[in-house]
């Protein structure tokens, strides 16, 4: 099963409008500019983070881990406005939930949505641009085995 966080990027990616809006500045993690250089990322542009997972142990039988996990992923989102910002968290959240059906769909393993939240638009002065972060919690089968 693929990760969430590259579940979530390949269906940003794939969206013509959010790649349009966004000019292409969707990335996984952060944009690496060297220490050297001001980080001048143009606005708009969306950052997918992984940010991390929990064993789910649900019962005495488990003798170490627990065959799934709960993983948190969360999705930046910058723009010059409070509007604009509204917007394309609209078109990420319409995005990330037909590519997921889509995937179900076609049979894949897809990861069950626990819960999706937003912590919120705030100002980023340094920038400066208007931001967000949506954070998808979700249960995946545990990444133990080789593949």
């Amino acid at each position: 099963m693929k990760k969430v966080d590259e579940i979530i990027y390949d269906a940003l990616r794939a969206d013509a409008d959010i790649m349009e809006a966004t000019g292409g500045r969707i990335v996984s993690t952060c944009f690496e500019i060297p220490p050297t250089e001001d980080d001048n990322t143009p606005i708009p542009y969306i950052i997918i983070a992984d940010d991390g997972f929990q064993n789910q142990q649900t019962t005495k039988d488990n003798v170490w881990e627990a065959v799934e996990d709960q993983v948190q992923v969360s999705v930046e989102i910058a723009a010059a406005s409070p509007g604009e910002v509204d917007e394309l968290l609209r078109k990420v959240r319409r995005a990330v939930e037909q590519y997921v059906v889509q995937m179900y769909e076609q049979g894949e393993d897809t990861p069950e949505l626990v819960s999706l939240s937003s912590d919120g638009k705030a100002w980023d002065w340094e920038k400066p641009c208007y931001f967000t972060h949506l954070t998808y919690q979700c249960i995946i089968k545990a990444d133990t085995e080789d593949e």
